[in-house]
């Protein structure tokens, strides 16, 4: 069994091998910068391994878990260049405490639209070398 505290370790420590570990294998994230999801480990740490390039001062500020245990809330604050940035990631959870699914919500629209303007290049480039 995974501990569930270990997601918001992982980000809070930048490990972006440490917050795979947490994922299975068919994870699934929903992002808010591309409409079709990240499906398997490949696809998720090529965007995480962005968005932790990209966030700055990133930390939580708050952690919500649902009465069973399998869904928490994690909100967060960031900066992306100059834009100050606020989220959450809404982590869903399998039987053994794996990370079935991630969804990531930011607000306010500037930041978003600077996020996008910084992600989106990167993850082109990264799909171009996967592909070769």
């Amino acid at each position: 069994m995974t501990d569930r505290t270990a997601f918001r370790r992982a980000v809070e420590a930048g490990s972006l091998e440490d917050l795979l570990s947490v994922f299975r294998e068919d994870a699934v994230v929903h992002s808010p910068i591309t409409f079709q999801p990240f499906e398997g480990k490949p696809a998720i740490r090529r965007l995480l391994g962005i968005i932790f390039e990209v966030f700055q001062d990133f930390h939580y500020t708050d952690e919500l878990d649902s009465a069973d245990g399998m869904t928490k809330i994690l909100v967060f604050r960031a900066k992306v260049k100059n834009r100050d940035a606020e989220g959450i990631d809404m982590i869903r959870f399998d039987e053994a405490g794996m990370v079935r699914d991630l969804t990531v919500m930011v607000r306010p629209r500037s930041s978003m639209e600077v996020l996008l303007a910084e992600v989106a290049p990167r993850l082109a480039a990264a799909m171009q070398v996967d592909a070769t």
